[in-house]
């Protein structure tokens, strides 16, 4: 099965990239099921309930997000009803939304799980024993993990438990991408990072005047949106042929 995978989506620019970008790379690598991280697609933070009908009207057939998944109150409602959107699964049970989502396909079935790592971020419950959890409940032929964390090591960590047990694993948070992408020994594929989805010319989609502004005085800083140099960022997954390629889609 074919998969294409994007990372974090950042701002309009993000989204305006995925609805110009989407389409082509469907059609360029014949993807039959497309994962896009959409935990910052709304201008001002987050991703509200119109971010991600846009996402998903675009292309994107699972919508995945991370630790700024509920700054936006409009998308808590859509976040309970919709099964194209999920958050971490490993915050409280109370919270809007699921954590694991389930895609018919001529294929098969498809699960998608979205967790978030514990270093440097919310104070969620393990990833790791969570995840165990939820592959006990489904029966999908194929599996694909996003671990929204800023830590590389525990998303390497991760790679290297699901290996084997998932189909994709790949880490979204740091809108870098990274060079790693690969299949585990165990048959899994593997990137530590996507990138994101939106201006390169920037810090982590920010104007770096402004990133630059911040890190040397220290003082607060409005953040405004980078608009230059915007890419598509992830992977493209072929299971069947066992080929994993990075995606650095230039759009403007």
């Amino acid at each position: 099965m074919k998969f294409i995978c994007l990372g974090d989506v950042v701002g309009e620019i993000g989204t305006d990239a995925v609805r110009k970008g989407l389409p082509s790379l469907i059609g360029k690598y014949g993807a039959d099921l497309v994962v896009v991280n959409g935990e910052n697609a709304n201008k001002y933070k987050g991703i509200s309930a119109e971010d991600a009908q846009e996402l998903h009207f675009c292309g994107a057939d699972v919508i995945t997000t991370g630790n700024h998944v509920f700054q936006q109150k409009s998308v808590y409602s859509l976040l309970d009803e919709a099964d194209y959107i999920i958050r971490p699964a490993n915050y409280p049970a109370s919270a809007p939304g699921t954590g694991m989502t389930e895609v018919a396909t001529p294929f098969g079935k498809v699960a998608v799980i979205n967790l978030m790592g514990q270093i440097f971020t919310d104070d969620v419950d393990n990833p790791f024993t969570t995840v165990d959890g939820l592959l006990k409940k489904t029966d999908a032929d194929f599996i694909i993990v996003d671990i929204h964390a800023e830590s590389t090591s525990e998303k390497r960590a991760m790679g290297f438990y699901l290996d084997g047990k998932v189909s994709v694993c790949f880490g979204t948070h740091t809108h870098v991408q990274t060079a790693d992408e690969q299949f585990l020994p165990k048959g899994t594929a593997y990137i530590t990072d996507l990138g994101m989805c939106g201006a390169h010319d920037s810090v982590l989609g920010v104007k770096k005047e402004n990133a630059i502004e911040k890190f040397r005085t220290r003082m607060p800083v409005v953040f405004e949106k980078a608009t230059e140099d915007i890419r598509l960022c992830g992977i493209f997954v072929d299971t069947d042929n066992r080929k994993i390629e990075r995606i650095g889609e230039k759009i403007l």
